[in-house]
């Protein structure tokens, strides 16, 4: 059958379901797939020497006929497969371990290239495990897709040997040279098909391979100049259908949906900031001016406000909240966690008291609980007359839960929430209008993942801490000083009765990964045998609603210590008390999240501190422990761990909606910029892409935007 980019991959001759099922596992599915499934790097086997000149030590092709093969065994038991190949200048001996099809794969008398490294075994060179490439075998010459074809082919044709050799990422049962054969021999049937999607003027402008050869050269490649060249511009059309999909669906979201435009004037919002317990920094001035400005048009604002731990984004929410108050509008603040939701509720309380705006909490595990009453009846909550603030969990996505006159949605740590969620939340809104969205975060997004992942969101950042926010000290705890540090705590809680966390990655212990400490065993080894004379208390996802709440209450009181505790307490508890934050098994976290539990301490008047308990004598884990001693900025260690753990690592890929890049990093930064920049001039020029119909449907086919 003609074989189209469409096709399935089982129809691709020599694969069948058997290895369809195993590319599977590789998301390889079509023939399109595996034209665009890109090499992880390359074996340099471009060196071609005749065997007379080999050196030890190179990594070299060589070529010639096979003039004596042999299976034997070493002392140690192992299959030992020993061959002579030569050419006219000389012989060079052959080993390979444990493969004894090779002795039928590679009879005498056939001619095959091999690439290798040359060692010395005793007095001899030899070349230890090569590839090998059968060229002639009696006579025989095969196409692009096997393994047999003239030495005398050109160094194109050879996909194998003397040249840059792509190394794929693989599973069992799909060799190298398999995926290496059936992408040259595709390359050669379908790489045709894929037609140029860009402009002559946007490829010029910006240095771009053309679409077709980039694609030849990813797999490849001539040289390394040509195969940097190539992923540049397959990385370039990853960043540019992220840019053009956010742009398009800022557009719509500008020119379709309608809101109402909460309009207040300065003077009526300065006695609620007046009435703050501090002064705004200018960063939160600012973001304050550019939500009201979006509150004051006539389509929802969609905005980012992304501000590290303890930067004051719930103040500049509550800011906006009181604007939608004093316009008579409901507003909704949306929380992964009941700690959290508690947290935010007691806050704004607080905030909001002086004016009598009623703000009602609503999670599952408890009852609705407003300013003004300890408990009241769900029925408050679907009332046309209600509080003007809603704090909840998901409770709020429930049907009973009345969004009548809401114009104001603010959905807080939004990358722990899923895309549907935000949407569901969203579209409870007005039933004429649709509410203005504020996103908060404070998981610091390397400004490269918001320019692509967010471009069709505003953004908003705090970088400024507020005045008297104290430094917490950082230090990484090998297991050998893990004695010392428990003494060394003591020591500090008896000096200034200050109270610590004990974080643990998991509840119970584990038999896969035993040197884990789990919160459970650790809270009892830690009450009994290390701290016996301080007052510990614990927490983990499995405890009952009550329970946690009575744990967290003789925290924040005073009358526990030390909280034992998963990272529950990532986000959403503000203990002013609290000094020290242990983390057991740091190198399990990414740094963006260490510094949030970090962001737990230092909320008061005492010095704070940090310790990054890891068992691991890894030295890159080490390093990029190391690197929270000395960065205390969230979004530049949010650049370290991108670098070092990639965007799935930091935000849970797969769950969350990052985008998984094929051929690009997000750290890419001047690609990102050039794709932003080809992105906004191609809108501008042609908003619904109608003189780019093919990058129109290559757009529609790969993100499913619509730009009708």
């Amino acid at each position: 059958m003609e074989l189209t980019l469409d096709t399935p991959i089982q129809y691709v001759p020599r694969c069948g379901p058997v290895m369809a099922k195993r590319l599977d596992t590789l998301g390889i599915h079509s023939v399109q797939n595996l034209l665009f499934y890109p090499p992880f790097r390359y074996d340099d086997f471009s060196l071609v020497s005749p065997i007379a000149r080999v050196q030890p030590g190179e990594t070299v092709t060589v070529g010639g006929t096979i003039t004596a093969f042999r299976n034997s065994f070493t002392k140690s038991g192992k299959k030992l497969q020993q061959a002579q190949l030569t050419d006219e200048t000389g012989s060079i001996d052959v080993i390979w371990f444990n493969q004894p099809f090779l002795a039928r794969m590679l009879p005498v008398g056939t001619q095959v290239r091999l690439a290798g490294k040359i060692d010395w075994f005793g007095h001899k060179l030899v070349m230890t495990s090569p590839v090998y490439e059968i060229t002639r075998i009696e006579g025989s010459h095969t196409s692009m897709d096997g393994s047999m074809r003239s030495f005398s082919a050109s160094q194109t044709e050879s996909i194998h040997t003397g040249r840059l050799v792509p190394v794929y990422p693989a599973t069992e049962g799909v060799s190298q040279k398999w995926l290496r054969g059936r992408i040259a021999f595709i390359l050669e049937q379908c790489a045709p098909q894929v037609l140029e999607y860009l402009s002559p003027s946007i490829i010029s402008k910006y240095r771009l391979m053309a679409i077709q050869k980039s694609i030849e050269q990813i797999h490849y490649p001539t040289d390394e100049r040509t195969a940097t060249a190539a992923r540049r511009r397959l990385g370039f059309d990853e960043f540019l259908f992220l840019m053009l999909a956010a742009l398009e669906q800022k557009r719509v979201w500008e020119t379709t949906q309608q809101a109402y435009a909460i309009m207040v004037p300065s003077e009526e919002l300065a006695s609620f900031i007046e009435s703050l317990p501090f002064q705004l920094t200018d960063d939160q001035k600012r973001s304050v001016a550019e939500i009201l400005a979006d509150l004051a048009k006539p389509f929802p604002m969609n905005r980012l406000l992304e501000g590290d731990v303890g930067s004051g984004k719930t103040v500049v929410a509550a800011i906006a909240m009181y604007a939608a108050f004093r316009r008579g509008y409901r507003s909704v603040l949306m929380a992964p966690t009941q700690i959290l939701a508690e947290q935010h509720f007691h806050t704004l309380q607080k905030l909001f008291a002086p004016f009598e705006i009623d703000v009602t909490l609503v999670t599952s595990d408890t009852k609705h609980v407003t300013r003004k009453t300890k408990k009241e009846n769900i029925s408050h909550v679907t009332s046309h007359v209600s509080p003007a603030i809603l704090v909840g969990t998901h409770a709020l996505l429930s049907e009973s839960v009345s969004f009548t006159n809401v114009a104001l949605v603010i959905i807080d740590e939004q990358q722990r929430f899923g895309v549907k969620q935000r949407l569901l939340l969203r579209k409870r809104g007005l039933r004429t209008k649709t509410p203005h969205l504020l996103t908060m975060t404070a998981t610091p997004i390397p400004r490269t993942v918001a320019l692509t992942v967010y471009g069709n969101v505003s953004l908003s950042v705090l970088h400024q801490m507020p005045a008297g926010r104290k430094r917490v000290k950082t230090w990484v705890v090998p297991k050998e000083k893990r004695e010392k540090a428990y003494a060394w705590i003591k020591n500090q809680h008896k000096k200034t009765h200050g109270q610590a966390f004990v974080i643990c990655p998991l509840i119970d212990e584990s038999e896969t990964l035993q040197t884990v400490r789990a919160a459970t065993k650790e809270y009892e080894v830690l009450r009994r045998e290390v701290f016996r004379k301080l007052r510990l208390a614990l927490l983990h996802g499995r405890l009952k609603p009550k329970e946690k709440t009575h744990v967290l209450d003789r925290f924040r009181s005073g009358r526990a210590d030390i909280l034992v505790t998963t990272p529950v307490v990532e986000v959403g508890l503000d203990i002013p008390n609290a000094t020290i934050m242990l983390i057991e098994a740091a190198d399990r976290f990414g740094l963006s999240q260490l510094h949030q539990l970090r962001g737990r301490v230092g909320r008061g008047v005492l010095d704070s501190y940090c310790l990054l308990f890891t068992e691991s004598e890894e030295e890159s884990a080490i390093t990029r422990l190391k690197s929270m001693e000395t960065i205390y900025n969230g979004p530049e260690l949010a650049e370290v761990d991108l670098k070092l753990r990639g965007p799935g690592e930091l935000f849970g890929t797969r769950q969350h909606g990052v985008p998984v890049l094929t051929f690009a990093t997000f750290g890419d930064t001047d690609l990102i910029h050039e794709a932003q920049s080809a992105a906004q001039e191609i809108l501008a020029r042609d908003p619904t892409l109608t003189h780019f119909p093919l990058l129109r449907e290559k757009l529609k086919s790969d993100t499913m935007v619509s730009l009708d």
